[in-house]
C-alpha cells in the first residue's frame, strides 16, 4: 500500500491538488440512461444539476459519465464524429435561452413527446423530434443568441476544432451520412482551403452547427460550474481511439495510422480477440508538433470535468493493431519491440499529465503487463479494481484479494458499464459466483440475496482504494420495484456483439422519483460510513 503523501509529490501532484487526495465516493451513469420531468426522451445536460444534488444528498461526491461527444445518429458513445463537439441530442430544450420568449416554441415543446418511461432509449424518435425543435428554434431565437458576446467568445476559443467540425458535419448531410473515405476525391481531405470554401458558400448551415455546439458548451459548462460550487467531481471519459468517420481523422490524417485498426488479442472471454475499426496513431507524426491535437483534446475537457477515465490506457503503451480485412486474433502488437512499451506510455503519460488539470484514473483492466501498472503507480495515476476480478491469478486456489490489500492509487468498483451487473455476475456465472461465495464465507445460492448484495457494495466503499464508484443501478438493487424486472435490461453494453440493446440503458425511476426514495438515500448513507 502506498502513503497518501506519495502522491503529493508524485508527477500528477498538481492534478491531485485540485481534487484532494483524501476517499471519494461516487457513481457511474450514461447520461442517455436520465429523465426527467424537463427532458425528452434522455438524459440531458441540464439532468446533471439535480442528479449533483441527489449524489450529494447521500454523501457522494463524484458522477462518472460515459463520452459525451457527438456521435450522429449512432448510439455508441465510444463512436464519435468528433474528439471535441458535444452531442445535440443531450440539450436541455426547455432551458435553452430566449425559448420562452417564442409563443411557438413554447407550443412546440408542449407537443414533443417525452419517450420516457420505455427500459430503452428510442434515439431515432428522439433525434427526430429534437432535431426539428432545434431547427425552429434558430428560426426564432437564434438571431438573438448569434449577437450574444457570449457566442462570439465560444467561437473564438472554439477555433481550433468547431470551423473543421462543421463543415465535416456539412458535407456529411450532403452525401447522406456516407464515410468522408466515399465522397468526391477533392473534398476526402479537410485541408484549411476547402474548410474555408465550404463555410463561406453554406454559411447559414455553417451558422447552425455552430449555434448548437455553442448551446451543448454553455449547458455542460453550467454543470461543472455547479459542481465546483458543490465541491464535487464531473469525471468524463476520454477515448484512447477516434472514430475512422470522424472529423478529426478527415481533417488530419497524417496523425492517424489509417493501415491498421486497434482492437484486443484473444483472451478468456474472445477466442477470435476483438476488431474495433479504429486507427491507431502515428505517435511520430504526433511528437513533431509537441502532441497538439492531444494537447487540445484535452484542455477543452477541462470545461466539463474534474477527472477523467482514460479508456484502455495500456494502449498508451502498445496497442493490438489488426490489418485490413483481418480478424482480431491475426493482429500484433505496435511497438513490436516490448522494450519500448514503458518509455513510449510514460512520454504519453506525462505529455498528458503536462496538458491540463484534470486528474486521469486509468482503464487498466484485461491484461496488463505488470511494468505498465508500475510506471502508472510511479506517476501518481490510478487504476481500476473491479472486485469480481480482483484475485490472485497467478496462485493456486485463485483467491479473491482482501479489499484492504487493494492499492491506495485506485479506484474500486463492483461493476463496469461493459459488463455484466453483478445479480447478472452471480447468475450467468455461478463458477466465479461460487468461489465470491467461498471468500466471503457464505452459503451459495443461485439467487444473490439484497443482503449479501448490500454487503458487496459495503466493501467495495471500504477497501484502501481512494476512490469507490459504482453504476447507479447497482444501489437500486437494494429498493424493490427501482430497476427492471428483467436482469438484462439492466445491462448497459455487451463488447465485441452488434445488439440493438447496447447504449439504450435507461434508469427506471426519474430523477425526480430518485429524489424522493428515502429508503434509498438512508441505504446508501449507510454503506458509506
Amino acid at each position: 500500500m502506498l502513503d497518501i503523501s506519495y502522491l503529493a509529490h508524485a508527477p500528477a501532484a498538481r492534478q491531485w491538488h485540485h481534487i484532494n487526495i483524501k476517499h471519494h465516493h461516487g457513481i457511474v451513469i450514461p447520461l442517455f440512461s436520465l429523465h426527467s420531468a424537463q427532458s425528452y426522451g434522455i438524459g440531458e445536460f441540464t439532468d446533471l444539476i439535480p442528479l449533483i444534488d441527489w449524489c450529494l444528498s447521500v454523501g457522494f461526491d463524484i458522477i462518472q459519465l460515459l463520452p459525451l461527444n457527438d456521435t450522429g445518429h449512432g448510439t455508441s458513445p465510444y463512436s464519435a464524429l468528433s474528439a471535441f463537439a458535444l452531442n445535440p441530442i443531450y440539450l436541455g430544450l426547455a432551458s435553452l435561452p430566449h425559448v420562452h420568449e417564442h409563443t411557438p416554441l413554447e407550443e412546440e415543446l408542449r407537443a414533443i413527446p417525452k419517450f420516457s418511461y420505455t427500459p430503452k432509449v428510442e434515439y431515432a424518435r428522439v433525434h427526430e423530434h429534437k432535431e426539428r425543435f432545434l431547427r425552429h428554434y434558430y428560426q426564432y431565437a437564434g438571431p438573438q443568441v448569434l449577437k450574444s458576446q457570449e457566442y462570439h467568445q465560444f467561437i473564438k476559443e472554439a477555433e481550433h476544432w468547431l470551423k473543421g467540425y462543421a463543415v465535416f458535419k456539412i458535407l456529411k448531410n450532403r452525401y447522406h451520412g456516407s464515410n468522408w473515405e466515399s465522397w468526391p476525391e477533392a473534398e476526402r481531405k479537410g485541408s484549411p482551403e476547402l474548410i474555408d470554401r465550404i463555410a463561406e458558400e453554406e454559411a447559414e448551415q455553417f451558422q447552425w452547427y455552430c449555434l448548437i455546439q455553442f448551446l451543448c458548451d454553455q449547458q455542460m459548462r453550467a454543470a461543472k460550474i455547479y459542481a465546483s460550487e458543490k465541491h464535487f467531481c464531473l469525471m468524463g471519459d476520454i477515448p484512447i481511439l477516434i472514430d475512422r468517420d470522424s472529423a478529426d481523422v478527415w481533417q488530419y490524417p497524417s496523425l492517424f495510422d489509417l493501415s491498421y485498426s486497434a482492437g484486443a488479442p484473444p483472451d478468456m472471454y474472445s477466442e477470435e480477440g476483438q476488431n474495433w475499426g479504429f486507427p491507431t496513431y502515428h505517435w511520430d507524426v504526433q511528437t513533431k508538433d509537441n502532441f497538439q491535437w492531444w494537447r487540445h483534446r484535452l484542455q477543452w475537457a477541462t470545461r466539463y470535468y474534474h477527472i477523467y477515465r482514460i479508456d484502455h490506457i495500456v494502449g498508451f503503451f502498445r496497442i493490438w493493431s489488426i490489418p485490413p480485412g483481418m480478424k482480431g486474433k491475426d493482429g500484433h502488437f505496435i511497438p513490436a519491440d516490448e522494450s519500448l512499451w514503458i518509455d513510449q506510455g510514460q512520454r504519453l503519460m506525462l505529455m498528458m499529465l503536462d496538458a491540463c488539470d484534470m486528474l486521469p484514473i486509468g482503464e487498466d483492466l484485461g491484461v496488463v503487463p505488470p511494468e505498465v501498472r508500475a510506471c502508472l503507480r510511479s506517476l501518481g495515476i490510478c487504476g481500476t479494481r473491479v472486485m469480481r476480478w480482483e484475485r490472485k491469478w497467478k496462485e493456486e486456489g485463485q483467491h479473491f484479494i482482501l479489499p484492504h490489500d487493494y492499492p491506495l492509487d485506485s479506484m474500486t468498483t463492483v461493476s463496469t458499464h461493459d459488463s455484466e451487473t453483478v445479480q447478472q455476475w452471480w447468475q450467468m456465472r455461478p463458477d466465479e459466483a461460487q468461489a465470491f461465495a467461498r471468500f466471503k464465507g457464505w452459503s451459495y445460492s443461485p439467487q444473490l440475496s439484497r443482503e449479501h448484495h448490500r454487503e458487496i457494495l459495503w466493501d467495495s466503499h471500504h477497501t484502501s482504494s481512494l476512490f469507490h464508484v459504482n453504476l447507479l443501478s447497482e444501489y437500486l438493487v437494494l429498493i424493490p420495484g427501482l430497476t427492471w424486472p428483467n436482469l438484462e435490461d439492466e445491462r448497459i453494453n455487451v463488447p465485441g456483439i452488434f445488439s440493438s440493446n447496447n447504449w439504450t440503458y435507461r434508469l427506471r425511476p426519474s430523477l425526480e422519483e430518485l429524489a424522493h426514495q428515502e429508503s434509498l438515500r438512508h441505504s446508501i448513507q449507510e454503506l458509506i460510513k
